[in-house]
């Protein structure tokens, strides 16, 4: 019989660098590293300069160190968090999309030595991201990091996205991706050269660059360039397109060595750990949430009866600790992992807008950051053809309505602006509400039952465990008002507590005094 992987025996005084640090998803894994693996022999981070001098030290310090993932260990362990952060972060200064990280070359071949592991969680989340920026931090830097791992002879853990998919249609499996459009070439050893495409992506930025000297058209013009490319070769938005291509630089430079590409769905806010609820920044389903909340909009582009696949970062964040884990216990190989839900605790986007549109409805002064008041109306969900045809009915009467206003001296409309939103938020995440296959983690699932009792409750990857009443409507409605939306002045408070004719006191004053960290 196989004996049973163990983390703490795996991880136990390995070196372990991690890229994109600064970012919400490696933040819950370095989190969860520092207070399950306190044996780890150190964690680097690979953090860039910022452009006010402060070295990647001045950055931890402000961004990372300070940040309310580390409440609770601030809570129970003062001493040993302190102690870790003196002692086992080192951070080192770099850019990834520079060769060498920009480093000199005695210092990357010294770096190389020293790391065990390497979980490269750097990306541009911005869907509409201008082409030449998406593809040198998505794809390009790809190359950077497993110049370092084969210099190393480290295993990497590629954090990708299940959207790599693209437009593909059906079952998703933990399995390469062919592109739903134009042909690439499929070479025998099972990815994609991306030689030819890369010559022509590079073409394509010199030509627009040639042709445009004002900064923000051409930032317009190369955003316009990455959408058409991504849709020309099968993949909805620049973000997707670029995280496909890293996926298949990794497997062509890591070819007979350890790599594991682990994509997550949709990731929200944490189901447990470290804290329920935990979230940074507004995120794809946040977004729409949000506006809702603050009346801006009121209907979207969807198919409610379809499965949206949303994923707690604690559950990604485990998924990446078991994959290292294996990496660093099992003979090399190219392994791909999904951390996914839709295909063992399925849910509808009609489901997920029902839960939370009653949850918004029932207790929205309990989310006094996200609520200035009562929602009004009905979040309705239509076809796309529709969703055109509302949407041009409803600018034109806003239009005029907007023209007479500004005719009296009381400005552009609510409603166009509000048109606007609904118009660029339906540009931005329709495609992700809108879902046609679904994704599957069996090979995930099975990791899992390799580790033992122990490690499988400790690193939770089983979507079954996800109550999705209790998840949606009681642990991320109330992170996303805790942690990822500012505190509202006290006057907003008390303008809104009046709206809603309920009594400033001393506990309502106190919901809007800033978290401490």
């Amino acid at each position: 019989m196989t004996p049973a992987l163990n983390v703490q025996a795996a991880l136990s005084g390995k070196r372990v660098l991690i890229t994109g640090s600064t970012g919400f998803l490696a933040k819950v894994v370095l989190e969860k590293l520092i207070r399950s693996v306190p044996d780890i022999g150190c964690i680097v981070l690979l953090i860039r300069g910022s452009a006010n001098g402060a070295d990647a030290r001045a950055r931890f310090e402000r961004d990372i160190a300070t940040s309310s993932i580390f409440d609770r260990l601030r809570s129970e362990r003062p001493a040993f968090l302190a102690g870790f952060f003196a002692e086992k972060i080192e951070c080192i200064t770099g850019e990834v999309t520079e060769p060498g990280f920009g480093m000199p070359i005695s210092a990357f071949n010294a770096l190389a030595r020293r790391v065990d592991l390497i979980i490269n969680a750097a990306a541009s989340v911005n869907f509409r991201e201008a082409l030449d920026e998406a593809l040198a931090i998505n794809a390009i830097s790809v190359q950077n990091i497993t110049e370092l791992a084969r210099a190393g002879n480290a295993p990497l853990i590629q954090v990708s996205t299940c959207y790599v998919n693209g437009y593909n249609r059906g079952p998703m499996y933990e399995e390469n991706v062919a592109p739903a459009r134009a042909a690439i070439p499929h070479l025998t050893e099972g990815h994609y050269d991306l030689y030819g495409l890369l010559q022509h992506l590079k073409h394509r930025i010199a030509m627009v660059r040639a042709e445009v000297r004002d900064p923000d058209e051409l930032a317009r013009r190369l955003t316009e360039l990455g959408i058409a490319e991504a849709n020309y070769h099968g993949w909805n938005d620049t973000y997707t397109f670029t995280k496909w291509m890293g996926e298949q630089l990794a497997m062509a430079a890591m070819r007979g060595r350890a790599l594991t590409i682990v994509r997550p769905s949709i990731i929200e806010s944490t189901l447990q750990e470290p804290a329920p609820g935990w979230i940074e920044g507004v995120k794809v389903a946040d977004a729409i949430i949000l506006a809702y909340a603050r009346g801006k909009t009121s209907f979207f582009p969807a198919r409610p009866n379809e499965v949206v696949d949303i994923v707690p970062a604690d559950l990604v964040a485990n998924s990446i600790v078991l994959a290292s884990a294996e990496a660093l216990s099992t003979q090399p190989a190219t392994r791909i992992y999904q951390a996914c839900t839709g295909s063992s605790n399925p849910i509808t986007v009609g489901s997920v807008i029902d839960l939370i549109q009653g949850e918004s409805q029932r207790n929205w002064r309990q989310y006094e950051r996200l609520f200035y008041h009562e929602p009004k109306h009905d979040f309705r969900v239509v076809s796309r053809p529709v969703f055109l045809l509302m949407l041009r009915a409803m600018r034109l009467g806003a239009s005029g309505w907007s023209g007479v206003r500004k005719l009296l001296g009381a400005g552009e409309s609510p409603r166009l602006e509000a048109l606007r939103t609904t118009q660029l938020l339906a540009l931005t995440f329709s495609f992700y509400t809108a879902p046609r296959y679904v994704f599957h983690n069996d090979r995930l699932q099975a990791l899992a039952q390799r580790f033992s009792s122990e490690d499988q409750a400790r690193y939770n990857v089983d979507a079954g465990t996800i109550d999705w009443r209790e998840y949606l409507c009681r642990i991320h409605m109330t992170g996303l008002n805790r942690y990822a939306l500012r505190p509202r002045s006290p006057k907003s408070v008390e303008a809104a507590a009046a709206a809603a004719d309920v009594p400033v006191t001393e506990e309502t004053e106190a919901k809007a005094a800033p978290i401490k960290i």
